[in-house]
């Protein structure tokens, strides 16, 4: 397996890719994976064994030669099966040299490509601040590598169909959901927490996020409704912006009047999650209705339905895959903003309706999203 970027800061390698490597290499298989660590630059060259999975963290300086000694590093282990992470930079590079017939390319190597996000226009391109040459190159890359693969596997049926769009057959396409990672058990106490955030007896609402993935005036608009039908409830946030977004909620939440409401948690450690979770009564998942949400499978989303907290979502993209209305969350028809308003603090005052949802979510993502599963699923697209 190879990916654009190392297993941190960002997600896709750690929570996608490492956790399929795993299931695998249980499953009997020899699993490595190179990465290039530039956004994680102290990993830069270390090489160690996780559960069985062999992570190399290739050099990164020159950065010009990243490509080259990620495919090196390929060739030396001479696979069966190539899975590449993400059709862009680094990785789509490897998977452009790999696939060049008499050259570079393995006997009976079979090249799978996974594609978890849209990256050209209207997707990643649009929110990143990459430069227009990169923007035209990162495009090109996306549609050249997902019509020069034996087989793609997607995270979203959006992308499933825009993979069929471009004349990919049906057959070498295989939807494959993220799988629950399960976040490390909270030994701190429900009343602890609460009384360590200030929370008290209040009714209170998780917002867990990046705030790309929606308009900060939708989610003011949600809020104001639900203060103004429950006066006494509280907003635990807890996350950063992708782009510094909390600094503009912050200031939001001030001008409007309901600052002392909000208590900011900020980052969290993975390991003090489930402890926040628990602190919340119910947790809002707003998703705008864009090309990058309904193509995207959110891990944020899934790690909270896997802690069973009661949830109120937009029904957008893949979010209609992980919940069932009125069994394992509510979802509201997307820019409904005072449904989305009514349902939340509906769901405030049902003690029971929160324990029911939450406790079917937890046992649905914990039955059809374990990795185990998903990876026997991969398994049988490597042998086809």
């Amino acid at each position: 397996m190879v990916g654009p970027f190392g297993l941190k800061p960002k997600g896709t390698m750690a929570a996608r890719a490492l956790p399929l490597a795993k299931a695998l290499t249980r499953r009997g298989h020899n699993v490595a994976l190179i990465v290039p660590p530039w956004s994680y630059p102290r990993h830069a060259g270390y090489i160690w064994i996780d559960d069985g999975v062999l992570i190399e963290n290739v050099p990164i300086a020159p950065r010009g030669q990243i490509p080259f000694s990620m495919n090196a590093r390929v060739g030396t282990f001479r696979p069966d099966v190539l899975h590449v992470f993400k059709p862009k930079a680094y990785s789509g590079i490897v998977q452009w040299i790999t696939w060049q017939p008499r050259v570079f390319r393995l006997k009976n190597l079979r090249i799978v490509l996974d594609e978890d996000d849209w990256e050209g226009a209207g997707g990643w391109n649009e929110l990143e601040p990459y430069s227009w040459v990169q923007k035209k190159f990162f495009a090109w890359q996306e549609k050249w590598g997902l019509t020069h693969a034996d087989a793609i596997t997607v995270a979203s049926r959006a992308l499933e169909t825009i993979v069929w769009s471009l004349g990919v057959a049906r057959e070498r396409v295989l939807y494959l959901p993220n799988g629950v990672n399960p976040l490390p058990p909270s030994r701190e106490p429900r009343a602890q927490i609460r009384a360590e955030l200030g929370l008290g007896d209040a009714p209170t609402i998780l917002l867990y996020t990046r705030f790309f993935e929606f308009k900060l005036e939708r989610l003011g608009e949600i809020l104001w409704r639900v203060f103004k039908l429950l006066p006494n409830a509280k907003l635990l946030l807890v996350g950063k912006g992708l782009f510094g977004e909390e600094k503009k909620f912050l200031e939001m939440s001030t001008a409007q009047g309901w600052q002392e409401r909000v208590i900011n948690a900020g980052w969290v450690e993975e390991a003090r999650l489930r402890a926040y979770f628990s602190a919340v009564d119910v947790a809002i998942y707003p998703f705008d209705d864009t090309l990058v949400n309904r193509t995207k499978a959110a891990v944020k989303l899934m790690d909270l339905l896997a802690a069973g907290v009661p949830i109120v979502a937009d029904a957008v993209g893949q979010i209609r895959e992980y919940i069932q209305d009125n069994e394992t969350g509510i979802l509201i028809a997307p820019n409904d903003v005072e449904r989305f308003a009514k349902k939340t603090v509906e769901l405030l005052s049902n003690a029971d309706m929160r324990e029911r949802l939450g406790a079917c979510a937890a046992v649905q993502m914990t039955r059809e999203y374990e990795w185990d599963k998903l990876a026997e699923r991969v398994e049988s697209l490597y042998r086809a």
